[in-house]
């Protein structure tokens, strides 16, 4: 998809200039800013194995304050100097609280990429394997360097909420396939979890210009310490990520894992998990590298496949370690951490923002569970949204029903609704605890549009025993049009940094085109969002229809896009954020009740008043009545040209109740 990846808009400067673009390709290419022959892909199987060090570039280059590698490496070295002479104090065994966010497009459970929880956590349990070095695992080693790195994960028990959870969070995000930009300006933002409490790792379909990439992490930041500056990199897309297929172990298959053939083993985020701890690659990432670890061999390069004992090469390396997790080679090969490497980790843990604080997060902690508690969720409709002048058609909404209690839940009550009109669905079924069960509420044609309310009341038959996570409120949309008065109304626009792809029109019931804006200019993909679009509509009574297209087909799709329509009154009419190629509303603007004007905040002058009060905002058929600081009506009559004659009257406060049709307002005014 194109909003995922920068090369979408340098693409065809790039091509001319250059051989590569933003984005992995065949032919050789630049992804995150490293650079790749054709020799290296071929080598790795047309598979490009991490993208962390790129992307790292790529955060340098975009936030200069953020520390280069080697000013990363001067502060961590003594640091490490440090670990090592304290190993008694930071040799403890550290737990790491873990959510995996499960990026979909809807599809059933255990259809790629929907990947089950028991795919999930066999990659959590092949993390334990290598970072603790379990015997009997192919995770340990008889290296005479070969570490127990004394890290171990956890999937998180407690969400941001203090709700109850698997760890597990599946997000339905509409779209099929990722690259790494859009990966990192939509779905990180949408998804993430308090990266001080969890490190937060992604399953992701990657495709496009990354449809051979299987995963990349973000390097630990080494700010906000003493002696450098405050910027702490980017919290919100903090964590690790690796593709469906190369998520989880073949090793621990009940049946349902969806895995590559040969990244099936988990090692893929054994290594990315490295880099979120501080690991470089073993080669340095350029030729005879140094990856600041004395105990690792010089290399050549990045190793594929699974070479044989004793690997030479011209650094003056006898043996090469290309079983080390930070290789490139296949995920059978890949045993070893060394004690160097557990050095670095150990200091990053102890010093590093949101990785220090990682140690002494409780979220992977058990909170006490109940024996009936439900959750819902909303799950994100993939469908165009649309309403209609003259529609009353049923309408579906799916949610997700979890079981967060300790018991098997057989039954619930689910109520939805938009105000008073509301709904009863009784759900029954069996979920053990942790599962979830997707759930088809129908909304009858008649519910307005509005803030609807979804709420679990019973569980097994009793009242639902957590108040906190059995009830959400969204923003439903009806199938008929949204009623409002004639007048003047506010409409507002937030594109994305794609404005070329967004047009969007209102009409009204015969077709033609009342209001219409774009296509717009692009702006840099990296850059903030361009500036608001404002217009003042006035619109007669009768029904139009706002329609909003991308040409893409990805809607307004970076991290704050949205569109609303407010009344004069600042209420608002209808809104939107994200859509697919089209996204429809209809709004119904009805006479006044007022008549042909409505009195809006009528105002009088001059007051005080000495022989005419001046009345605006009001027909030729209004009517007042004057009353006097006690409350005797002293004069009343029509309202001629705007005006009252009042000359008769004794100095003193009055209340001039002007009434037009139906709408009757008081004010007051001093004679003078």
């Amino acid at each position: 998809m194109r909003n995922y990846t920068i090369s979408k808009v340098f693409f065809v400067l790039s091509a001319l200039l250059c051989s590569f673009y933003y984005g992995q390709k065949l032919e050789g290419g630049l992804l995150f800013g490293k650079a790749y022959t054709v020799d290296e892909i071929r080598d790795a199987n047309g598979i490009m194995r991490c993208a962390s060090t790129g992307y790292e570039k790529f955060l340098q280059d975009k936030y200069p304050s953020r520390m280069s590698n080697a000013q990363f490496e001067a502060w961590l070295k003594p640091l490490i100097e440090n670990s090592k002479q304290s190993k008694s104090q930071n040799g403890g065994i550290i737990t790491i609280p873990v959510v995996v966010h499960v990026i979909h497009s809807g599809q059933d459970y255990g259809v790629a990429p929907n990947i089950t929880d028991t795919q999930i956590q066999s990659q959590i349990t092949v993390m334990n394997n290598d970072y603790r070095k379990r015997v009997n695992t192919p995770g340990y080693n008889s290296n005479p360097v070969g570490a127990d790195i004394m890290i171990q994960f956890e999937l998180a028990k407690v969400d941001p909420n203090g709700n109850p959870t698997s760890g597990i969070d599946r997000t339905n995000l509409c779209y099929d396939i990722w690259t790494q930009a859009g990966v990192n300006s939509y779905v990180k933002p949408r998804t993430i979890w308090d990266p001080t409490k969890y490190m937060n790792m992604w399953s992701v379909k990657f495709g496009g210009a990354n449809w051979d990439l299987l995963g990349y992490a973000q390097f630990p930041s080494n700010s906000n310490l003493p002696g450098l500056n405050a910027n702490e990199g980017l919290a919100y897309t903090d964590g690790v990520v690796a593709n469906y297929s190369a998520f989880g172990s073949i090793d621990y298959n009940d049946g349902t894992f969806i895995l590559d053939a040969t990244y099936n083993s988990g090692r893929t985020m054994t290594h990315e998990v490295g880099h979120f701890l501080g690991l470089r690659h073993i080669w340095g990432d350029q030729s005879c590298g140094d990856d600041f670890c004395a105990d690792t061999p010089v290399h050549e390069t990045a190793n594929s496949g699974c070479p044989a004992h004793p690997k030479s090469n011209s650094c003056g390396t006898s043996d090469e370690m290309f079983e080390n997790y930070m290789d490139y080679t296949v995920d059978a090969c890949m045993n070893i951490f060394t004690s160097d490497q557990k050095d670095r980790i150990t200091a990053v843990m102890n010093n590093s923002p949101r990785r220090m604080e990682l140690k002494s997060s409780t979220t992977n902690m058990a909170i006490p569970l109940f024996a009936n508690d439900a959750e819902v969720k909303l799950e994100r409709s993939c469908s165009t949204e649309n309403s209609t002048c003259g529609g009353n058609a049923t309408k579906n909404i799916k949610i997700s029903l979890y079981n967060r209690g300790n018991t098997i839940m057989t039954s619930a009550v689910i109520t939805y609704g938009v105000g008073t009109n509301t709904q009863t669905y009784n759900w029954t079924g069996s979920l053990a605890p942790s599962r979830y069960a997707l759930v088809t509420l129908n909304v009858p044609g008649t519910m307005p549009t509005g803030n609807m309310t979804v709420s679990v009341n019973t569980v097994n038959g009793s009242a639902d025993q957590r108040a906190s996570n059995n009830s959400f409120t969204t923003y439903f949309v009806g199938s008929g049009a949204v009623n409002a008065e004639q007048g003047t109304f506010t409409f507002t626009l937030q594109r994305d940094n794609y404005g070329s792809e967004t047009s969007w029109n209102l009409s009204n019931s015969s077709g033609a085109v009342i209001y219409n804006g774009g296509p717009y200019s692009n702006s840099s993909p990296t850059g903030p969002l361009p500036s608001l679009i404002t217009q003042t509509w006035t619109l007669a009574p009768g029904c139009y229809t706002f329609t909003i297209n991308d040409s893409y087909g990805d809607g307004i799709y970076d991290t704050g896009g949205y569109y609303n329509l407010k009344d004069s009154q600042n209420n608002l009419v209808f809104q939107g954020t994200s859509f697919g190629t089209i996204q429809k509303r209809a709004v119904n603007i009805t006479v006044l009740s007022t008549g042909e004007t409505k009195i809006e905040k009528v105002e009088i002058y001059p007051n005080p008043a000495t022989d005419v009060l001046n009345i605006t905002k009001v027909s030729d058929n209004a009517k007042f009545d004057i009353y006097n600081a006690v409350g005797q009506l002293v004069k009343t009559g029509e309202i001629k040209g705007n005006k009252v004659v009042i000359s008769e009257l004794v100095k003193g406060a009055y209340i001039i109740t002007v009434k037009d049709k139906d709408i009757s307002e008081k004010l007051k005014f001093i004679k003078k």
